[in-house]
């Protein structure tokens, strides 16, 4: 059950719908509870309200500090990635505009998400608390460090992309964890699925993507 009002549910459906079925569906994700939460989750209150008409359109959006909402086909598939049943703890690095926030939360028991750049993160936290997310633990901070004391986390998800996926952030995905990340340098980049097996990693790639850099001690430099 979503964690949304109906009233919520309701508005801008009908663009939710399409959204899903000509984004998502035809484009391979299979994922009944991905395709479900992003039938729900109203995008458009993740945007600035001068662009929130074209929030389920098949592109990204521009939010404000050189950083971006991802498309939605983008957001599915990294979340579908992470195969979430209703019961992870995840971390998430890069909270954005909180839209990748507010799908993986009606997904997982609890996400921890991390945030550098302050007015993006408190923009975030107030529409998702007007959203009545109660799941979401939200933190200021350099997110290449993760967030130590609260794991080892069952998925990660990192909003930003790196050459490597730092070891910081590797080390915290728990047995039987999977971490999805863009990875590459600024021209090209592919988003890798990494899943811990007995503390073996085994990597994947998904296909191409683009993503701003993920910034901090542990990525790229500002």
């Amino acid at each position: 059950m979503s964690r949304l009002s109906p009233e919520i549910i309701r508005s801008h459906a009908g663009q939710r719908r399409k959204m899903v079925d000509e984004q998502l569906a035809a484009r391979g994700i299979k994922d009944l509870r991905v395709l479900e939460a992003m039938s729900q989750v109203p995008r458009h209150l993740f945007a600035q309200e001068s662009l929130r008409h074209r929030a389920y359109g098949d592109h990204p959006l521009p939010i404000g500090e050189n950083q971006t909402i991802s498309q939605p086909y983008i957001v599915g598939t990294m979340t579908a990635a992470l195969g979430l049943t209703g019961e992870e703890k995840v971390l998430e690095i890069g909270t954005g505009s909180g839209y990748q926030t507010a799908v993986v939360a009606e997904l997982a028991r609890q996400v921890f998400t991390i945030e550098r750049l302050n007015n993006l993160s408190r923009k975030a936290q107030k529409v998702l608390e007007a959203l009545h997310y109660t799941n979401i633990v939200f933190k200021m901070f350099d997110g290449t460090y993760g967030w130590p004391d609260q794991a080892p986390f069952d998925a990660i998800l990192i909003t930003a992309s790196a050459k490597e996926i730092p070891e910081s952030l590797v080390n915290q995905l728990g047995e039987g964890g999977k971490l999805t990340a863009p990875v590459g340098d600024a021209d090209e980049q592919k988003l890798v699925v990494l899943t811990k097996t007995k503390s073996r990693i085994s990597r994947r790639e998904l296909g191409a993507c683009k993503f701003v850099p993920l910034i901090g001690k542990y990525g790229w430099r500002e």
